[in-house]
């Protein structure tokens, strides 16, 4: 199987289009800092999707997994958008795997109306619901004989203009612990899907007010994980990380469109294990650095 992870692709709207009402409290600091500093390195946001599904054809992905952050605000008119432009990059055969990330569950309305679900909400199932938490999280994927996907959600609203940390529910985290135990997911290969990292590239938590909050309680709850890796965005950044006493492999896929740092992982897994190619973009396309793949014990 051939897996294509991508992450904060932040699909820019034209301000005018998001209503007023979704501008009081920290979206009003947010679009200004957007339009002022972020904007210019999120242009071509559009372009480069339908570059990537592109990608993804020519490359046989057979599932795509987003790990979050298709939007700037979390307005519906950016979820729209956003949802639209991924379109090409869902059609895999397998499937499409995503979470929220922080942006796209900005504020406490995100939730209340079910923005997130509302255009993302088929791509939210969840092959084990007996294992989920009361909220329904995680979601279980299963994919032949040897694969599974656990899709745990991180992301919170930050109604703090200073903070975009997130925290995984205990009761979340409680269900974490039975899904790696149990035997229709633990002699699979399994890859966990979240938006937060784990920890910065250089091996350090992040910082409080921009990280997981209990991420130290999700690595305990991944060390039983026998063999497989976690998936995360949240850090523009394309980085691979091994941690003491943690087996999964932990790759970060930074933002597949924030300009002169896109990155994106491609995965390949067998019955006997897998591997991660690096990806990049050229201006024009995107490419793999194969001399770079790793192997995934």
């Amino acid at each position: 199987m051939r897996i294509l992870h991508f992450s904060d692709i932040h699909v820019d709207v034209s301000p005018h289009l998001v209503p007023f009402r979704d501008w009081l409290g920290k979206r009003l600091v947010g679009g200004a800092n957007h339009i002022l500093r972020r904007g210019k390195h999120f242009r071509r946001t559009r372009e480069k999707l339908a570059a990537l599904g592109t990608f993804a054809d020519e490359n046989e992905i057979d599932l795509a997994i987003c790990t979050g952050d298709y939007t700037i605000l979390g307005t519906e008119v950016e979820l729209a958008a956003a949802r639209e432009a991924v379109e090409p990059i869902t059609k895999r055969p397998l499937g499409y795997v995503t979470v929220p990330g922080n942006h796209d569950v900005y504020l406490h309305d995100t939730i209340r109306e079910r923005r997130f679900d509302k255009y993302f909400g088929e791509f939210l199932r969840n092959d084990l619901p007996d294992l989920a938490s009361a909220d329904g999280w995680p979601l279980v994927r299963l994919f032949g004989d040897h694969l599974a996907v656990v899709a745990v959600r991180s992301a919170r609203p930050n109604p703090q203009v200073w903070r975009s940390s997130g925290m995984i529910e205990p009761g979340e985290l409680a269900a974490m612990q039975r899904i790696v135990r149990d035997p229709r997911v633990r002699d699979r290969f399994v890859i966990v899907a979240t938006h937060y990292a784990l920890r910065r590239p250089d091996g350090r938590p992040d910082g409080r007010n921009h990280g997981l909050e209990n991420a130290e309680a999700m690595l305990t709850a991944l060390a039983e994980l026998p063999r497989g890796c976690v998936l995360h965005g949240h850090i523009h950044e394309r980085f691979r990380l091994r941690l003491p006493g943690v087996r999964p492999t932990i790759l970060g896929a930074g933002s597949a469109t924030h300009e002169g740092e896109e990155g994106f992982w491609m995965l390949e897994v067998d019955g006997e294990g897998g591997s991660a190619t690096p990806g990049w973009f050229d201006g024009k396309g995107y490419r793999l650095d194969t001399a770079e793949t790793v192997a995934i014990p």
